[in-house]
This record gives C-alpha cells, structure tokens and sequence, in this order.
C-alpha cells in the first residue's frame, strides 16, 4: 500500500512541475511585452513579490495547521529568498528586458546541469550514466529546437542582459538545491512564505520607486491580462507547484524540466497560428521528453538496468 501511495505522490509531483514549466514557458514572451512601455524590471519584479506574499499568506490564514519554523532553519530560509526571489526574479525581468525570449530560453537550458552539479557536492544526490544520458538527450533537443528558428537578435545591452540571465540561471540552481530540505520539513506554503518574505523585503529598496510612479492610466487592458497572468502564474502558482514537487522528486529532476519550456512555447505559438510545426521541431520535443524520462527514472527500473548493462560493455 506505502509503494503505491508513493508512486501516486510521484507521478502528481510530475504533473505539478510540468504545469509549473507550462507557466514559465508562456512567461518569457508575456513578460517582454509588458517591459518596458508599461512597467520598468524593477518595478515588476517587485509587484511580483508583492502579490505572491501576499497570496501565500492569505492562503496561511485558512490553514488551521499553522507550522512553527525553527531557529536553526532561518540562515537556510534566507538563502532561499536571496536565491531563489530576489536574485532569481531581479535579474531574470531585468536580463529578459536587455535580450530575447529565444535567448533567454538558450541560457535557460544550463540550470539541470549546474543542479546536478550543485547537488552533487551539496546534497551528495548521487549523478549515474542514466542521468548524465538524459541531461545530455534533453539538452539536444532544446538547443535542436531553439537554435533552429534562425539568427538571434542583437539588441542594445544585449550582451549584460545575458549575462544576467546566466547568473539568474545559476542562482535558481542553488536555490532548488538549497530550499529542497526546507520542503521535506514544512508544508509548500510555509516554505513559499518565508522565502518571499525574504525576497520582498531584500527588494523593496530597488523597486519601490519605479512601481510608485508606473503610470497606470496608460496601460491597455491587454497588458493588464498579461500582467496579471505573470503575477498568478509564473509567480505564483509556479512556485508553489514546483515546492510541492520538491518533495517527491529531486532537484536536478525537477530542473530537468526546464527542457519542456521551449517546446511549450512553440507549440502554443503553432496553436494561434505564430508559426508552423515541422519534422525538427517534432523531432526536438521528442528528445525533451526522452530526456525527461531518463533523468526521472528510479535507480531500480528496468531501463537503468539495460543502460547500465550497455555501459559495461
């Protein structure tokens, strides 16, 4: 009964990281065209720490299992806010201003490999063939999909806002790394309303200037959806969903996920009408998922045990 209690808990952290990645795959595109006509990077990333606090601890007020966080726990929490909402969020809006969605997407596929890599020597999460088969299948197709759309775009700044996204990348590492023994201790929302917490009050000096004189009058109501969808989604939801699945999968499996987030984006893009699905893009997202499965396999299924044979010979 505990095996199969356990494997459902598996596969709903699954589904919940995968919804996550459908959010932020959408994130890159809506994100950009609200900045910077409608509001500045700082003041978005502001707005969005704002409304997820306040979210998740209106949330904590209908939960009757209020938890205690202990003492000893607080420097772990901190590095989870500075990580994972100020550093993460301030340099992600700022860097995607500076670049492209599709840029962004490239830098994006190097967060599974700095997650094992932080994981390795923080969590001791042991890194096999398999895995090292999966990140590298997941990554092709990634790249495969994202690099065949042609040339990139070369704006001004460009080249700072990548730079800011590579760090935006890197500190999301540690923050998966970091924040996963918070999430086998507390429930999700504790978790999620101590590091925004955290995060909101590292980031109030840098953006409540430009949030308090954003001209709103002039914003469309397009642009209010699309504002609005970041701040439930991606910001919101994203990172609640993506707790929860912390605590049942590990970390370099759920950065994994991030593969996913180009594909999405070409398919919602084929669905309006944005462009057209052919044999590579095709190609491209069944390398993702492969990937995917591979990274996810347990260390007694079936597959890991043929691969493991392949490597022996």
């Amino acid at each position: 009964m505990y095996m199969v209690i356990a494997k459902n808990k598996r596969a709903e952290a699954h589904l919940a990281i995968i919804l996550a990645n459908i959010m932020f795959g959408l994130n890159y595109s809506i994100a950009k065209g609200v900045m910077p006509n409608y509001l500045s990077p700082m003041a978005f990333t502001l707005l969005r720490v704002v409304t997820a606090s306040f979210l998740f601890w209106l949330i904590s007020i209908f939960d009757k299992s209020d938890e205690r966080i202990s003492k000893a726990d607080y420097p772990r929490f901190i590095a989870s806010g500075l990580f994972g909402i100020s550093f993460n969020q301030l340099l992600f809006l700022n860097g995607l201003n500076y670049s492209t969605p599709i840029e962004s997407s490239i830098i994006s596929t190097l967060n599974p490999a700095m997650v094992m890599l932080i994981a390795y020597f923080v969590l001791s999460e042991h890194i096999n063939f398999v895995k090292v088969t999966g990140l590298l299948i997941g990554a092709s197709g990634a790249l495969l999909l994202i690099l065949g759309k042609g040339s990139l775009e070369v704006g001004q700044n460009h080249t700072l806002g990548n730079a800011m996204l590579f760090l935006n990348t890197l500190f999301y590492a540690f923050y998966l790394v970091v924040v996963k023994p918070l999430m086998l201790k507390y429930k999700p929302i504790t978790v999620m309303k101590g590091v925004f917490v955290v995060g909101l009050i590292s980031l109030l000096p840098f953006g409540v200037y430009d949030l308090a004189t954003t001209r709103w009058a002039v914003i469309p109501p397009m642009i209010y959806a699309s504002i609005l969808f970041v701040l439930l989604g991606p910001t919101f939801l994203a990172y609640l969903l993506n707790g929860w699945g912390l605590r049942y999968v590990q970390a370099s499996t759920v950065s994994i996920y991030i593969y996913s987030q180009p594909v999405i984006a070409a398919l919602v893009a084929v669905s309006v009408g944005m462009d057209s699905l052919d044999a590579k893009k095709i190609t491209a997202a069944a390398l993702v998922f492969a990937g995917v499965y591979l990274v996810s396999q347990r260390p007694d299924g079936w597959l890991v045990s043929i691969l493991k044979r392949i490597q022996r010979k």
